[in-house]
């Protein structure tokens, strides 16, 4: 049996990985010239810069294979100020409730909502169809639990818009908690201990995670810039016939194919063997996401920054999502005398302004700094700033990605699947997780 994967992102390694391990026939077929799809970092003397996620929530699972791997030693722990969550609100970023025994004597929340958090409880259990995020926010919680937690929480995860997230493919476990225990907040508490999980980065930046899978797969079967044009199904009339696909690099034969590779790549690839189901998948929602890196020196910061970051509910009408104050998170990400900001731009909220601005993110630098000038109360100009721009950031889990349900077991059918983010789970380790059960669904011939 020979497997083709297409897309060598944390998704396509990892089912690499474990079908190497159980001594299957594959081939992994990148596009790039890199491995690691979103996950890139940048690494100069002074700076680690990362470009897409900035640490990776791991249980034991996770972590046990990064020790397997050989990767635990640089494994790198977020500082303790981390635990600190900031929203801004009012005109300044205020801390949020650490631990729900904060909650009642943090002024953050008003006490109307504070009862309705408590009463949360007493609720009765619904089960409403294709319900957002904000929605199902609402009615178990408050609006103001809306508007200034899972709004701008939503958009530091997703870069996404919660009134269009449905909270089943999102947060599929906060609605079983519903289901299950009658409460979400009685669900958390029973499941409180079930998952150790920790969050981490790594020395050399989250790039070193999928650049090591990589290095424990056999060279021959990776295979970068390497474009997959179009695939060809077997001639019905020959039984045990094999896939073709067509790439840069010539043709490949497979007797399944598994796609590890963004949603318009895929459509891309079946748009004439399935034009409908391509169609289908060019719908979904990847909104701009633009990543800036703003340095400037610590003494001219007067905020203590002794928090994870700041995020920023729409409610308030500031121009970015929100920054990660990466110098705090994690050491030696920028020189001791410096401070580094790690901003987040566009996303569902403002995807205009980045599209306009993909060919002079001079604009977009220049409207960060003046915000965290403002908001930080930052004296002078900042040391340097670099802009990066995913055209196609992180896709959407709303009401565009139902179709899914019914077209993937179906084409699972046909010997081809689908393993990424765009699917059950957007998260790193989702994908990992995710990758590993598929992997392991799959017997040697």
């Amino acid at each position: 049996m020979q497997i083709l994967i297409i897309g060598a992102g944390i998704s396509g390694l990892t089912l690499a990985y474990f079908l190497q391990k159980k001594g299957i026939s594959y081939k992994i077929l990148e596009a790039s010239g890199n491995v690691g799809g979103y996950l890139q970092s940048q690494k100069t003397d002074n700076y680690l810069f990362e470009y897409g996620a900035n640490s990776l929530l791991a249980d034991a699972e996770i972590q046990d294979f990064i020790t397997e791997i050989g990767l635990k030693e640089k494994i790198l722990m977020p500082e303790s100020v981390s635990q600190n969550r900031y929203i801004f609100k009012n005109g300044k970023y205020r801390a949020l409730p650490a631990k729900p025994q904060h909650l009642l004597w943090n002024t953050f929340f008003s006490w109307h909502c504070k009862y309705k958090i408590w009463q949360e409880t007493r609720k009765k259990a619904e089960n409403i169809e294709n319900e957002t995020l904000s929605q199902f926010f609402a009615r178990r919680f408050s609006q103001e639990i809306v508007d200034y937690a899972l709004n701008p929480f939503v958009a530091g995860v997703y870069a996404g818009n919660p009134d269009e997230l449905l909270v089943k493919k999102t947060f599929p476990m906060l609605a079983e908690f519903e289901q299950k225990y009658g409460s979400v907040i009685r669900g958390l508490i029973k499941n409180k201990g079930n998952a150790r999980r920790i969050a981490f980065s790594f020395e050399e930046g989250m790039a070193q995670f999928p650049k090591k899978i990589a290095e424990c797969l056999n060279a021959e079967n990776l295979i970068l810039n390497c474009k997959v044009n179009s695939i060809t199904s077997p001639p019905a009339s020959k039984g045990g016939a094999k896939y073709t696909l067509e790439s840069s690099k010539g043709n490949f034969e497979a007797d399944k194919i598994i796609f590890a590779t963004s949603a318009f790549a895929v459509a891309n690839i079946l748009k004439d063997f399935d034009s409908d189901f391509a169609k289908e998948l060019q719908n979904i929602d990847y909104p701009p996401v633009a990543v800036v890196h703003s340095v400037y020196k610590k003494n001219a910061v007067s905020h203590k920054l002794n928090g994870f970051g700041g995020l920023n509910p729409q409610k308030e009408q500031l121009f970015s999502l929100g920054s990660i104050w990466t110098s705090s998170v994690f050491a030696n990400r920028c020189p001791k005398d410096e401070v580094l900001f790690t901003t987040f731009v566009g996303g569902s909220r403002n995807p205009n302004f980045v599209l306009e601005n993909l060919e002079n993110s001079e604009n977009i630098i220049q409207e960060v700094h003046k915000e965290l000038q403002k908001n930080y109360q930052i004296k002078e100009k900042p040391v340097f700033q670099k802009c990066f721009i995913w055209k196609n950031a992180i896709p959407q889990m709303n009401k565009k990605v139902l179709f899914l349900d019914n077209y993937v077991p179906l084409y699972a059918g046909k010997n081809i699947f689908f393993c990424a983010n765009w699917y059950d789970g957007v998260s790193v380790a989702d994908c990992w997780r995710k990758a590993k059960k598929m992997a392991e669904s799959f017997n040697v011939e």
